[in-house]
């Protein structure tokens, strides 16, 4: 009984090495069919890849989600986990929002500008022309335009338009 329990074990450690070690190998063969397989492509197969040849991690050795929890992410070189990947999606998403969101507000303040740029060549040619013009007098009730009050209305608008037509 012992024997065959002995046996057994060593057969199952055997098992566990050999499958620890093992490479798997992934190419096209000539009609065009993905292959995977443990032994190594042919001689003839151009583009070929090894797949799945990290060694076993050691015990003891946070791998994945238990790395990111302890504070040691895994080695540069280690295929990133499904939570990592889809962090890294969820970042990417949030980046383009982000962008397109200013790109929006800078729109916007380029059509405001574009506005009250127009406004004031408009409001500064009616200023210029020498018309009689008509202003609100803050009170409910209206005033004509003085000649002295014009001149600082041309002032201001110039203003105006030097700091919204860039």
């Amino acid at each position: 009984m012992k024997t065959a329990l002995i046996l057994a074990l060593a057969m199952a450690s055997t098992a566990t090495v050999i499958d620890a070690n093992a490479q798997t190998y992934q190419w096209k063969d000539s009609s065009g069919r993905t292959v995977i397989s443990d032994t190594p492509p042919p001689a003839s197969v151009r583009n070929s890849k090894a797949i799945g040849t990290s060694p076993p991690p050691s015990i003891g050795t946070p791998t994945g989600d238990a790395a990111q929890a302890t504070g040691n992410p895994p080695s540069a070189g280690a295929p990133k986990t499904t939570a990592e990947k889809d962090m890294e999606f969820r970042k990417r998403q949030q980046e383009a929002r982000e962008k397109a969101d200013k790109e929006a507000k800078e729109a916007a303040q380029a059509a405001q500008n574009r506005e009250n740029c127009e406004r004031a060549r408009t409001y500064l040619q009616a200023l210029e022309s020498g018309r009689r013009m008509i202003l609100p007098d803050g009170k409910g009730g209206e005033t004509f335009l003085e000649d002295a009050q014009r001149g600082d209305e041309v002032e201001r608008t110039r203003n105006t338009i030097a700091e919204s037509c860039k």
